[in-house]
């Protein structure tokens, strides 16, 4: 009897491997995953009608063995046009059913490739953790861009600002792609996540492609963020939940000739720390996160993650990462509180652990003095005083770091200015309707006057009734006429950068003149 039933699986196993031969992935990937993928496509006017169905029809291909949920992938569809369109957002299908009727009834946007806006939508709104129809918080995000390469516009720059917010980026291109572009565009492996193919042929990456995005939404992995110089912090999906168990960590320097991640590792299975210095954290089995300290500044390391449970047998997972390199002070310089005669430098990091002293060296530009002055290596800023007006300068802050390493960085400034004030302003009034404004002011530097006047009610408010207009440097007086009864004049010197401080006087007179003017 037992011959007989273990006869009759094997058949049955045999017919579903038979049945399932035209999509094998289906198994195997079917609860693989847990993550977002939002698939950014090309759906402007240089994109036939023909070719747009074969990448609708390589989308559901690629997407059908996917379980959707959420508690597994969820998928969203954003076109490029003129106007880009969210097709469909994450939370718009659960079910293949539903996705792959929402990609067959889609249609093609047209007018021109506005991917710069797309990436816009796709980092403001779409794959923002946490906001309404956004991202799931602390699970992978995944961009998949398809594209005919043709004018995408700068896109550099907006996909640079999603890899750095944790975004996985993959590129397909029917054939026109600039490969140097593409190549700065997705996030490493090139070779796993930027393809170029035939619109007919886009089937025969439909596997890689799909092994590619599983990778990064495989649910049972161990990841690394927040990686800085001496600390990182490693993240996992808590497989022990639930359960009597915890977890085992081990971290140290990889050996030699190891792999060298990239700051954001990878998964994988089997421990490297064996062998060699490394040091141990235990966290509870409800733990998702730990944080890895004391690390050495560009350093590779490689972290295993053991899940211990007397209930359930569970694998290691292993991640390698690099440290950042130590940021050398000074690696910033600013200026601030900018005057004719001073201005004040700042740096940082301060680092007065490394960091024998500072010091400033300042000249005009061109070919003027050098100046110099040490500061502390408790302080990171200095005021440089009895500089020249109007002048610019070209400053160096270096530091001798204790263990003999010297580092500098230049900036230019420039000093304001000598901007007198208005010496003295004076109205005297002529008949009922004029008054003849005279002032006093410094030569230096000085380009001309803006002079206005405005009309004021009996209670000192502003009526319509004003002017503005500028008088050449050379004139000191000048005459207003048909003002209206009270009339408020402010004159202010202008210089070459910003107009100095001015006066104000007010002029009254009994007169219903209803024009009004200047003489001068």
């Amino acid at each position: 009897m037992k011959n007989r039933i273990l006869f009759t699986c094997i058949l049955v196993g045999m017919f579903l491997r038979k049945s399932c031969g035209q999509n094998s992935a289906t198994e195997e990937v079917l609860n693989c995953c847990e993550g977002d993928i939002l698939f950014l496509l090309d759906s402007s006017g240089s994109v036939s009608s023909y070719e747009y169905s074969r990448m609708l029809g390589f989308l559901s291909e690629l997407l059908l063995p996917f379980s959707l949920g959420e508690d597994q992938v969820r998928v969203g569809l954003l076109q490029v046009g003129t106007q880009p369109r969210l097709e469909f957002g994450f939370d718009a299908h659960n079910t293949q059913s539903g996705l792959q009727e929402a990609l067959g009834n889609t249609k093609a946007l047209r007018g021109d490739t506005n991917t710069e806006e797309a990436l816009r939508m796709a980092k403001d709104w779409v794959l923002k953790p946490g906001g309404a129809r956004g991202a799931r918080a602390e699970l992978p995000r995944v961009l998949v861009w398809l594209t005919d390469g043709v004018k995408p516009g700068d896109v550099i720059g907006p996909m640079e600002e999603l890899r750095e917010e944790g975004v996985a980026v993959l590129v397909i291109s029917t054939g026109h792609g600039n490969y140097q572009v593409l190549r700065q565009v997705v996030t490493p492996p090139v070779e796993s996540h930027l393809y170029f193919v035939d619109i007919d042929d886009m089937s025969i990456i439909t596997e890689d492609l799909r092994d590619a995005i599983i990778e990064i939404l495989w649910a049972e992995r161990l990841q690394v963020r927040d990686v800085s110089t001496d600390s990182a912090v490693l993240q996992w999906r808590p497989v022990l939940a639930g359960l009597n168990g915890y977890y085992d960590i081990r971290f140290g320097p990889a050996p030699s000739g190891g792999v060298v991640g990239g700051g954001a590792g990878g998964p994988g299975t089997s421990p490297s720390t064996s062998g060699g210095q490394y040091q141990r954290l235990t966290r509870p089995g409800d733990s998702s996160t730990a944080r890895l300290t004391g690390l050495k500044p560009d350093t590779t390391y490689t972290a295993t993650l053991t899940p211990e449970s007397n209930l359930q047998v569970l694998n290691p997972l292993s991640v390698t990462f690099t440290t950042k390199p130590e940021v050398l002070s000074p690696a910033v310089v600013t200026v601030s509180d900018s005057e004719a005669n001073s201005v004040r430098v700042s740096w940082g990091p301060l680092q007065p652990e490394s960091v024998q002293s500072f010091q400033v060296e300042y000249s005009a530009l061109p070919g003027g003095k050098l100046h110099m002055t040490t500061v502390g290596r408790g302080q990171n800023s200095t005021m440089l005083t009895n500089l020249q007006p109007d002048t610019q300068y070209l400053v160096t802050v270096s530091a001798r770091h204790s263990y003999g390493q010297e580092r500098a960085m230049s900036v230019k400034v420039c000093t304001e200015e000598v901007r007198p004030d208005l010496a003295d302003l004076r109205l005297t009034t002529v008949g009922s309707d004029s008054v003849q404004v005279d002032w006093k002011a410094s030569m230096d530097g000085l380009r001309g006057y803006w002079l206005t006047w405005e009309g004021q009610d009996g209670h000192g408010s502003t009526t319509a009734q004003r002017s503005s207009f500028y008088l050449p440097p050379n004139l000191l007086s000048t005459r207003l006429t048909h003002l209206p009864p009270t009339t408020r004049v402010c004159v202010w010197p202008v210089y070459r950068t910003t107009r100095g401080k001015g006066l104000c006087c007010t002029a009254q007179f009994h007169s219903d003149a209803s024009a009004w003017g200047h003489r001068s």
